[in-house]
This record gives structure tokens, C-alpha cells and sequence, in this order.
């Protein structure tokens, strides 16, 4: 019998009380799944299924695990853990990325139709603007991974020029994939609207400062749904108050909620919203889960699994 462990709030336990198990026979493993934060005998635990805001920090007494599972896409908050030695997999949700998808090309046509101006105005004045095409507008994705390329596709499948960045170099048919310091110039020199998707590592912390920034187009738009630490919050507000930064709209910050007096709530040029643009949904993110623990039993390598070295 495989013995899970499922270390998470009990919030995310009751979300998942019944339909973890459920994948996991669907996947024809026969489990039992505890939820504890101090469990019996921890060296016979065969899989952690773990949220980074679990109160378990010490994964040394998991002597017999194969893995630890991931809840959330992000792994920052995890793998630094100097006690984790197991195999990590990062979950790769496909509702998660769809939900992804439609907050991100919602946000940049809402930005490239020039919504907020139309839908905002109160002076009874007609003054009609009509908007460029798709195909006349830059679009920059930072971030090529998995939910990056997703978004990427979807905004060129509507016609946007998009110019996509990764560390590494890519090959993706219908953009322009760009890598390496002098690719990153290049992609924010070009993004009338700029999509951040990467991880946050050592080195994509801060990676927005005001010297990038300076790159922009004059009244560039971001929308910011990776990770808060991507980006300066001084050097941001700086710029758009000087208006080299048209708009900001921003799902994700260094601090969570974000306080209540912070400047972005009451900045004319900033969207705040809080951290919606994608959720792992449970039923789905069950079924990534009960698949590696499936590869697991069976000897097959796990999907998503995490490269310390890189950080994601």
C-alpha cells in the first residue's frame, strides 16, 4: 500500500479530500493519503504532497520518500530547502495554464483596445479612436516555459507580433524567440505591451530596475502574473509617473496581500489584482499528481521535475 502524506492548509485539504483519492485509484495506485503535520513513522511516507505555505520545513525524517509533489506552479518558496534531498516535481496544471492563458490575453487586449479609456469615460463627448490591428501591435513574453509558451502562442494566434525571451535559446514557429543579455534588451525594446511569466530565481529577481525599464517603448504597457520580485516597485512607479510606462497591471507582489498603504492601490496607472491570473484547480492538478505517483510506482521517470541548479 502507498502511503501519501499530503502537507498543505487544511483549506487545501478539503479541496482535495475527495478528489486526490479518486485520481489517484483512477490511476490504479492503491494509496492511503494522510494529512498531518507531524505524521507516524515519516521514513515510510512514499510521496510528500506539498504546498510551499505548509508549516512542514524539515523533510530529513522522509527517509523513504520518492518524491515530493508540488501544489503550486511556483517551486521559490521550496527549492532552497537545504533538508529536501527527494526528487521535487513542480505542478503543470492544464487548467492551470488555460486559466493563465485567458487572464493574460484578456489583460493585453484590454490594454490594446484601449478598454480602461473607453469603458472610463464620463464627459458625454463623442470621440471615436479606433485601435491598431493585432498584427500592428508589439507584444513581448519574458518567459518561454511552459505557461510563457502557452500565452506567447495564444497572443499569435490572434494576429499580435510577439517577440518571446528565454535564458536559454528557443525555437517556437510563429514567434520571435530571443535569449541572453542582448536578447532581453532587444525583447523590451520592442514590447508596446510586455507579459512577464518567468520563475523567480536569483537571476530574474529585480530583473525589471529602472535601467531596463528605460528600454521600454515611450507609454509601454506590463502585465505582471509570474512573480512580484520581478520587478523594482520604486523604480516602476518612477516611471510611470514620468509616463515612460503607460500602465501597470499587476497580479502578483513582493508582499502578499499587498499592504494596504502600498502605492500601487491608489496609482492612477496601476491595475492591482489579487493574484487570481491562475489557479491550480484541484480535480485537474489531482490528476498531475496521481500520475506521478503512477510513474512512481512503476519505475518511470516523473513528469516536471525541478532543476535545482536553474530553480524552476
Amino acid at each position: 500500500m502507498t502511503r501519501i502524506l499530503f502537507s498543505a492548509p487544511r483549506s487545501d485539504w478539503e479541496d482535495y479530500r475527495d478528489v486526490l483519492p479518486a485520481a489517484i485509484a483512477d490511476a490504479g495506485v492503491e494509496a492511503t493519503i494522510e494529512h498531518a503535520l507531524d505524521p507516524e513513522d515519516p521514513a515510510s511516507v512514499d510521496y510528500v504532497v506539498y504546498a510551499p505555505s505548509s508549516r512542514l520545513k524539515d523533510f530529513t525524517p522522509f527517509t523513504g520518500a520518492k518524491a515530493v509533489l508540488n501544489l503550486w506552479a511556483g517551486v521559490e518558496g521550496i527549492v532552497g530547502n537545504e533538508t529536501l534531498t527527494q526528487p521535487l516535481a513542480r505542478m503543470v496544471d492544464p487548467g492551470l495554464t488555460e486559466g493563465m492563458v485567458e487572464w493574460c490575453v484578456g489583460h493585453v487586449l484590454r490594454h490594446h483596445l484601449g478598454m480602461d479609456r473607453d469603458i472610463l469615460r464620463r464627459d458625454a463627448v463623442w470621440d471615436p479612436v479606433a485601435p491598431p490591428l493585432a498584427r500592428d501591435r508589439e507584444v513581448t513574453v519574458l518567459g518561454l516555459g511552459e505557461l510563457g509558451r502557452a500565452v506567447a502562442e495564444a497572443l499569435a494566434a490572434l494576429n499580435f507580433r510577439v517577440t518571446g525571451w528565454s535564458r536559454t535559446p528557443k525555437r517556437i514557429p510563429e514567434l520571435t524567440c530571443l535569449s541572453g543579455d542582448d536578447g532581453l534588451a532587444e525583447a523590451l525594446r520592442r514590447a508596446e505591451i510586455l507579459v512577464l511569466l518567468l520563475p523567480l530565481t536569483e537571476g530574474t529577481r529585480d530583473l525589471l530596475d529602472a535601467a531596463r525599464l528605460s528600454l521600454l517603448p515611450e507609454g509601454a504597457v506590463i502585465v505582471n502574473p509570474g512573480r512580484g520580485p520581478l520587478i523594482v516597485d520604486d523604480d516602476l512607479l518612477a516611471a510611470l509617473d514620468a509616463g515612460r510606462v503607460g500602465h501597470a497591471t499587476l497580479d502578483v507582489f513582493r508582499t502578499e496581500p499587498l499592504p494596504e498603504g502600498h502605492p500601487f492601490w491608489a496609482h492612477p496607472r496601476v491595475t492591482v489584482t489579487p493574484h487570481i491570473a491562475s489557479a491550480t484547480r484541484p480535480r485537474s492538478a489531482a490528476r498531475v499528481i496521481a500520475e506521478n505517483i503512477r510513474r512512481g510506482e512503476a519505475g518511470e521517470p516523473f513528469l516536471y521535475l525541478v532543476d535545482r541548479a536553474r530553480g524552476y
